[in-house]
């Protein structure tokens, strides 16, 4: 009762002068520290517990690994996380999400994939179906939403997404991503229109995802529309990756002189997949005009050019201008050479 109205010491005197404590008692005065912030004071409350003979069970490590993890105490909570096995207590579904929920906090995104991998190998989407609570925690479940999104877990992202009782932006941008990624473009976009429904505010990536989605589907004049909704609409400026998409989409349907004019108009420098973009689209449709100018572009802002000049040896090859093709081999051979040198 003092814990949930946030009297925290009150609830710390009725403990202290309880006449039996067991592990129940003390689960619930961790929680209590943990849900109102006080992680440092639930670690020593834990340290009193082990050295009082009580052993720890899954509550009492999942409150400490919560608490830590949300706290970006991550040293300790990945401590807690590995000490769990020693004492016998193997991790659930929660512990792990609490775990790639503080990874992704403290934007470590990489080891977050890493840590949700292994939680997958070891049967953590059977466990989850069971797992009550994950959808409580709104950081939990979206980097939850995020990470089965990107594993093409399309069918668990949903269910998670659609457990969550609290959705924020980054929820339902993973969600559209995950769409959009893995080519059903139609739900990423009946996904925005439901988060438009339930009156949250698209950001720039909202709509980085949905061109994405737009591209990947030839949904060229919806995204062309989505394109003008974000500036006119919603006051987001395009950055270089909505143009990136924008490129995409048009050099995708073959209108690759409506990319190069957009490029061309970009109130922000080109960047290596803006003009990467393009040149990819000539490849596919043959075009060597368009081609040229994308390369000659691309190796001024490119560190590492070999990748363009094959690209645009093939190109060159498709059109049977041979000896530009052979000559576009040759530089990237060299390329090649003055990067093994320089490393060497």
């Amino acid at each position: 009762m003092y814990s949930r109205c946030g009297h925290i010491d009150g609830a710390r005197k009725v403990f202290d002068t309880a006449a039996q404590r067991d592990t129940v008692v003390w689960n619930s005065m961790l929680a209590s520290y943990v849900r109102l912030g006080f992680a440092g004071d639930a670690m020593r409350l834990f340290v009193s517990m082990v050295t009082g003979g009580l052993h720890p069970d899954l509550t009492t490590w999942n409150s400490l690994i919560s608490g830590c993890s949300s706290s970006g105490a991550l040293k300790i909570a990945k401590y807690l996380f590995r000490s769990m096995k020693f004492h016998g207590v193997d991790p659930d579904v929660f512990s792990w999400t609490s775990l790639i929920g503080g990874l992704v906090r403290d934007f470590r995104g990489q080891d977050a994939f890493e840590a949700f991998r292994r939680m997958m190998t070891r049967g953590g989407t059977a466990r989850l179906r069971g797992c009550d609570g994950v959808e409580e925690d709104l950081f939990v479940s979206s980097a939850l939403v995020d990470m089965y999104s990107k594993c093409g877990f399309l069918h668990e992202a949903a269910k998670m997404f659609n457990r969550m009782r609290h959705r924020s932006t980054v929820s339902w941008n993973s969600m559209i991503f995950g769409y959009a990624n893995n080519g059903t473009s139609t739900e990423a976009v009946n996904i925005y229109n439901q988060m438009r429904k339930d009156g949250v505010d698209p950001d720039h990536l909202t709509f980085t995802a949905l061109l994405t989605a737009c591209s990947h589907g030839g949904l060229v004049e919806l995204g062309m529309a989505f394109f003008r909704s974000m500036q006119e609409e919603r006051g987001i400026e395009p950055r270089a990756e909505h143009y990136a998409c924008m490129v995409d989409l048009l050099g995708r349907a073959g209108r690759l002189l409506e990319a190069l004019d957009l490029i061309e108009g970009m109130p922000v420098a080109p960047d290596i997949f803006v003009w990467g973009a393009l040149l990819g689209a000539c490849r596919n449709h043959g075009n060597v005009e368009v081609a040229v100018v994308a390369a000659s572009h691309l190796l001024k802002v490119e560190t590492e050019r070999r990748g363009s000049y094959l690209m645009m040896s093939g190109i060159l090859a498709g059109s049977g201008r041979w000896e530009d093709a052979v000559r576009m081999k040759m530089m990237a051979k060299r390329q090649l050479r003055g990067t093994q040198g320089a490393v060497g």
